[in-house]
């Protein structure tokens, strides 16, 4: 017995030795996660009191939990997640993000009402080769700023970015001398995600084409009698042939203009 307990001791001594050892790893493995955890968390910004900031918080494991429909919708890459990210930074905190103010209030005075009704310049118009006629879209921010003077109008996003197929589209309120003007959705088809930086200027720019509907610019366009009018005067339809493909089909011109690489006149 004596012996037996002469050959134990030691090994008791060597168990609680490896049982200091385990606790004091552990022990080191907990601290290193805790710190991590602060130095994270010292690098949050501090979160919203808002229900759709709350909604956007991460989950376990820093994933972010989407329905089926919004991962099949949206585009992948760092400009996709900040596009389609609900608190984008779309002036949430400001009132313009909803607000109505100053809407039907009263009309502007006679100098702006004149620059911004003032008659189409036929020259300036364009057509598309599918007869739509339109004006280009700088030449509308070239009549607002006629009318308001640069930085006395202004385009405000009233959400975030949304994309149903391969067509980007965002909500945009048009915005004179701190007046609600006009509300609208532009839109504009991409084809992959490196087109994504072009696709939202495309959409802030059909949105501004379709603000202005309502200040009386260009209203022409939308005229059926002046249509039918400029096209008769100005353009020409001609079947024309794709020098590539060798397809042909009937497109439409101004008469000022020649056909361009690939369609050639048949």
């Amino acid at each position: 017995m004596r012996k037996l307990a002469t050959v134990c001791r030691p090994l008791g001594t060597a168990v609680s030795k490896l049982k200091s050892a385990d606790a004091m790893a552990l022990s080191i493995a907990q601290l290193r996660r805790a710190t991590t955890v602060r130095v994270v968390s010292s690098n949050k910004r501090p979160s919203s009191t808002s229900p759709e900031a709350n909604s956007a918080e991460a989950p376990e494991n820093g994933k972010t939990e989407k329905t089926a429909q919004q991962a099949f919708n949206e585009p992948t890459g760092d400009l996709a997640t900040s596009l389609f990210n609900p608190s984008e930074g779309y002036l949430q905190d400001s009132h313009w993000s909803t607000s109505f103010q100053g809407m039907a209030t009263e009309p502007f005075e006679q100098r702006i009402s004149d620059a911004l009704m003032a008659p189409i310049n036929e020259s300036e118009v364009e057509i598309k080769p599918d007869g739509l006629l339109y004006l280009p879209e700088i030449k509308y921010r070239r009549i607002l700023n006629r009318a308001f003077g640069p930085g006395g109008w202004g385009l405000v996003p009233r959400g975030a970015h949304s994309v149903s197929g391969r067509t980007l589209s965002r909500e945009y309120a048009l915005i004179c001398l701190g007046r609600f003007i006009s509300q609208a959705r532009g839109e504009q088809d991409y084809f992959d995600d490196s087109g994504l930086a072009t696709a939202t200027e495309g959409c802030k720019s059909n949105a501004l084409v379709r603000c202005c509907k309502d200040l009386g610019i260009a209203s022409e366009l939308w005229d059926p009698a002046f249509i039918s009018t400029f096209k008769a005067k100005y353009c020409v339809e001609e079947w024309v042939t794709h020098a590539v493909r060798g397809s042909k089909k009937r497109m439409w011109r101004l008469k000022s203009r020649q056909w361009e690489y690939p369609w050639k006149k048949q």
